[in-house]
């Protein structure tokens, strides 16, 4: 029977190792206690504003495409394309130089930062009208390098290029393989830059602020970044701490009541 006792001691110490580091069941849960519910508050989707170093796809069409097709040869820029293998790639379009211009066919520098895609497209629409090259253009303008970074406590953090650029803030999560069980889901960070200006944001999946948050679309080269909760933190500190000096101690009890067994 004696020969239990270093078992028993064992066992012992390590149920109370794994239940010091039992995580909240609140904490580790979306949207806590939500019942059936609909939001009527319409969601707010402020369209963008182009900034320096986008890269853009503008298109041009009218009654008359072979004189629209001048409009259509764009240059080629090259970017990093990071949501794959991150290798250079030349990709055909209008990169917003850092002044904030880009280099037209046959109306040259247009201004395009500071403005959202429908404002640039009446831009260029209206040039294009003004010195009579095309009757009623249809302008098209999308983002080539639409997209949002996810980092931290998430199964697979990356960046994420959006080619519909529209992207709610679950998508993204899930797109990165959810959070970690060890994720702080009431203190998620978004750092969003328009205009040269950084705004961070403290957000909580615990609630169903989220739903009517003017946060729940993201906006290209918005950061998220998932903290480690304070079960990891303390984790991962007394491990370093604690698991030496109790592994040496459950070694001199085994050692010294095996000797009084004999």
């Amino acid at each position: 029977m004696k020969t239990r006792y270093p078992f028993a001691l064992a066992s012992t110490l390590l149920g109370l190792l794994l239940f010091t580091s039992c995580t909240n069941l609140k904490s580790a849960v979306y949207f806590n206690n939500i019942k059936n519910t609909e939001f009527s508050k319409k969601i707010e989707q402020l369209e963008p504003i182009i900034q320096p170093n986008d890269l853009l796809n503008i298109s041009v069409s009218s009654l008359n495409p072979a004189a629209s097709e001048i409009f259509n040869v764009s240059s080629s820029s090259t970017f990093r394309n990071a949501s794959a293998t991150s290798s250079i790639s030349q990709v055909a379009g209008y990169l917003v130089d850092t002044d904030g211009y880009i280099q037209f066919p046959f109306l040259g520098n247009i201004k395009a930062a500071g403005l959202t895609k429908k404002e640039f497209q009446n831009v260029i629409k209206a040039s294009i009208t003004e010195q009579k090259l095309l009757l009623d253009p249809i302008i098209d303008v999308r983002y080539l390098n639409y997209k949002v970074s996810v980092l931290g406590e998430v199964a697979r953090p990356s960046v994420l290029t959006v080619p519909n650029e529209k992207l709610t803030l679950l998508e993204a999560l899930g797109l990165a393989g959810d959070l970690t069980i060890y994720a702080s889901r009431n203190n998620l960070l978004l750092i969003r830059e328009e205009g040269g200006k950084k705004t961070l944001t403290r957000i909580d999946l615990t609630t169903d602020e989220l739903f009517t948050s003017p946060y729940y679309y993201l906006k290209s080269n918005d950061i998220i970044y998932v903290e480690p909760n304070k079960t990891k933190i303390a984790n991962a500190s007394a491990a370093r701490q604690w698991l030496p000096i109790v592994l040496s101690s459950l070694t001199l009890v085994v050692v010294s009541i095996d000797r009084l067994s004999r």
